[in-house]
């Protein structure tokens, strides 16, 4: 099948009528004719059939239409895809964050304070690499550093209210608090999947009284004492509510991996390393205040 042959075929199955098909595709009507009648021929089954005057899809040309329909969809953005590409090269940053996205907005800002004139784009989607930069979550990432991505351990807390049984505590066993009720990402989120598997291994699955896609949302109703939750170390920073406290876990241990890495898309990838080695230093200073504090 060539692909002329394929989107001429496609509007037929839509018309149903190869003369208007004909017009619309500015070709004579024996030729596209023809066509259809070679492809028939190539695939061994008949694509139209006669109805009064008329022609109508064939079983197998309905099967053949549902097929090719998505693949022509792709097919034909893929030029936009390629300027999205394309637009990599300009002075903007583009960046993928899967985790951390708080701890990221603020190296935004603090970078953009010294860097004015480089401008940055944020996405969240799992399934696109089109981006400079990617930010995303590992329970336990095995591969060694190189110098086009590194890894930043961050522990797990669990935010609970300072009063009752938690009064003057300042670590927890997880099992401790399976009948408590629990403010969480939802599951799509990573970060939600690796506490989620803490709760698997002490024994329980969360009671959730409250959930959403928003990181903020869920930090402001623990903050609130609505709930308790899980609160990774550095990326949500400190949770200004005397409160609420933030217990290490002693049992599991609950920490995660932050793994950013760097792809060099473009001719001239000063702005993007200059911004890459930013965060390394930026989750290094974040790093070390944590364990000082600890």
């Amino acid at each position: 099948m060539e692909l002329q042959q394929i989107r001429y075929f496609l509007e037929v199955a839509n018309s149903q009528h190869v003369t208007r098909s004909a017009q619309k595709l500015h070709i004579a009507q024996p030729a596209l004719t023809q066509s259809i009648h070679r492809l028939e021929k190539e695939l061994g089954v008949p694509l139209f059939l006669p109805s009064g005057r008329g022609i109508v899809l064939s079983e197998m040309g309905r099967y053949l239409k549902n097929r090719l329909e998505p693949m022509i969809r792709e097919l034909d953005s893929l030029p936009e895809q390629l300027q999205t590409l394309a637009a990599l090269s300009c002075e903007t940053i583009h960046l993928n964050v899967l985790a951390a996205s708080t701890m990221i907005t603020e190296a935004i800002i603090e970078y953009r304070q010294k860097n004015g004139g480089v401008s940055f784009q944020l996405m969240q989607n799992e399934k696109s690499d089109m981006y400079d930069i990617a930010v995303m979550t590992k329970l336990f990432y095995r591969a060694r550093e190189e110098d086009d991505c590194f890894v930043c351990t961050e522990r797990i807390f669990l935010a609970v209210p300072n009063n009752g049984m938690y009064c003057g505590k300042k670590k927890i066993r997880l099992e401790e608090v399976r009948n408590e009720g629990f403010i969480s990402l939802l599951g799509s989120r990573q970060m939600r999947w690796i506490c989620d598997k803490f709760c698997q291994h002490a024994g329980f699955q969360p009671k959730i009284i409250f959930e959403s896609d928003n990181p903020a949302a869920v930090k402001n109703m623990i903050a609130a004492n609505m709930g308790i939750g899980f609160w990774p170390e550095f990326s949500w920073g400190s949770i200004q509510s005397d409160q609420v406290l933030l217990l290490e876990i002693e049992e599991p241990i609950c920490r995660r991996d932050i793994l950013i890495s760097l792809k060099r898309n473009k001719v001239n990838n000063a702005h993007v390393e200059d911004f890459f080695c930013f965060l390394k230093e930026y989750f290094m200073r974040a790093s070390l205040k944590s364990s000082s504090e600890a």
